[in-house]
């Protein structure tokens, strides 16, 4: 069933972690009833919209992530007062921003303020702009793998704007002196739409109206989640049909919002493949997932459905039931982040399937194209990067070692993958899962049956 052995690691207080060695999986099913972690995207951009506002945020929440640790840290930095609670956060608006529509330059703090980002691509792609809006000199550092993901739309765009801005090659730790202003930008939103989420949640404050025009758009869902969270703080932002134009009004005001996170679809979507791959009689009740739901990832559903599983749908959330699986194809560019569990998927249905849009893939906690196709390698499956798809021939894996090169969703991968060996996995450094699911493993334990 399961075997996890446990280190604990802990010399001071700021070190202190744990890591998962041995996980075994044999002939295992999965069933009873799961409810999800909070989106840590839609939680992420409610943190930032909270700092703006004048006046105190609450938002509701099932779990807080490592990600969204990193964006409390940050807004704290920048004067907003934060207050934790039993699911709840209540987030006091920095002086500094709120109520300050055309001015949030003011009140210069001495030296560089530094704003640390962990390993969070979209902390320090939507903070860049959003702490622009101020005059002082900042400093963006990040950690492990964010050194090494791409920053140069931040380094092209921003002095477009009015920001002074200095990278290392394209990467972090980023150097911005503002203030943001409003005006027209041109730019390509291809490799990602985090740094767009930041400028459409930045340049509401600036003192002029924004046009922005954005050619390769990616990731319209998300887009859709940064316009909807922003109009729960009462922040009118305008988009064509093709998402090639937004149009926002400068001197808006932040108002202090009530927020419920909703479940988070990224994580959700293991669950579903995990359940497709070796469900119960019975299948797995996913509880906290909505197909109303703005993100991109809840096209899982009808992959797996067309994959060949039994998925019905309520009000409160879904269930999922194994089914005999085939084959599938299909393009991940607007949701990259379905990629680790489709390829997962993938290994559990007779024939060969592809996913599309790897060249999304580069810029992640790993170069996750290759990563994926190491991982089912290393398990003993076939897999290879044709043109701009994963490719993976379906069938038993023999199980083997997997390092998930502190990538959290190749972690979760290898979790799904074992269904569908016949030997032991190992998946070593582990604890990275934390990043946007803490606990997962334990999770994981509570519905195998």
């Amino acid at each position: 069933m399961l075997s996890i052995a446990v280190c604990r690691f802990s010399g001071c207080p700021a070190f202190s972690y744990t890591l998962y060695m041995d996980i075994k999986r044999m002939q295992r099913t999965i069933g009873g009833t799961i409810g999800v972690p909070s989106s840590k995207s839609q939680l992420q951009r409610a943190i930032a919209g909270g700092m703006l506002a004048e006046g105190v945020t609450r938002v509701r929440f099932s779990t807080l992530c490592d990600d969204a640790q990193a964006a409390l840290q940050i807004v704290q930095s920048l004067g907003a007062k934060v207050s934790q609670k039993p699911g709840m956060l209540e987030i006091e608006g920095s002086p500094r921003f709120s109520g300050q529509s055309g001015s949030a330059a003011s009140g210069v703090l001495p030296g560089e303020l530094h704003l640390s980002c962990g390993e969070s691509g979209l902390c320090m792609r939507m903070f860049a702009p959003i702490a622009a809006l101020l005059s002082d000199s900042i400093v963006m550092e990040g950690s492990g793998s964010l050194d090494r993901r791409p920053m140069r739309m931040v380094e092209t765009a921003l002095p477009e704007l009015g920001v002074l801005v200095e990278t290392v090659a394209g990467h972090a730790p980023l150097k911005l002196r503002g203030p943001l202003h409003g005006g027209n930008l041109c730019m390509d939103a291809g490799d990602s739409s985090q740094f767009l989420t930041g400028l459409l949640m930045a340049l509401p404050l600036a003192r002029e109206n924004s046009l922005i025009s954005v050619c390769n758009v990616a990731s319209r869902g998300y887009l859709d989640l940064t316009i909807g969270t922003c109009a729960q703080f009462g922040i009118r932002i305008s988009k064509d049909k093709e998402y090639s134009q937004f149009s926002i009004s400068g001197k808006q005001r932040y108002q202090p919002a009530d927020i419920t996170i909703q479940g988070d679809w990224s994580a959700g979507a293991f669950l579903v493949v995990m359940a497709a791959m070796a469900g119960a009689e019975t299948g797995l009740r996913i509880t906290g997932l909505s197909m109303d739901s703005e993100q991109p990832d809840k096209a899982v559903v009808d992959v797996a459905c067309r994959a060949g599983a039994k998925i019905s749908v309520d009000s409160g959330g879904l269930t999922v039931e194994k089914g005999k699986l085939k084959a599938f194809k299909f393009d991940a560019t607007d949701c990259p982040d379905l990629f680790p569990p489709l390829a997962a998927l993938a290994v559990a249905c007779g024939g060969r399937s592809a996913i599309g849009g790897i060249h999304r893939l580069h810029g992640k906690e790993s170069n996750r194209a290759e990563t994926l196709k190491d991982m089912l390698i290393a398990l003993g499956g076939k897999a290879w990067l044709e043109q701009d798809f994963l490719v993976i021939e379906g069938g038993r894996l023999a199980g083997g070692m997997v390092d998930p090169r502190n990538d959290h969703r190749i972690a979760m991968a290898a979790e799904a993958a074992s269904l569908a060996c016949d030997g032991q996995v190992v998946i070593r450094n582990s604890e990275c899962v934390a990043k946007s699911w803490p606990g997962f493993f334990e999770d994981m334990e509570s519905i195998s049956l």
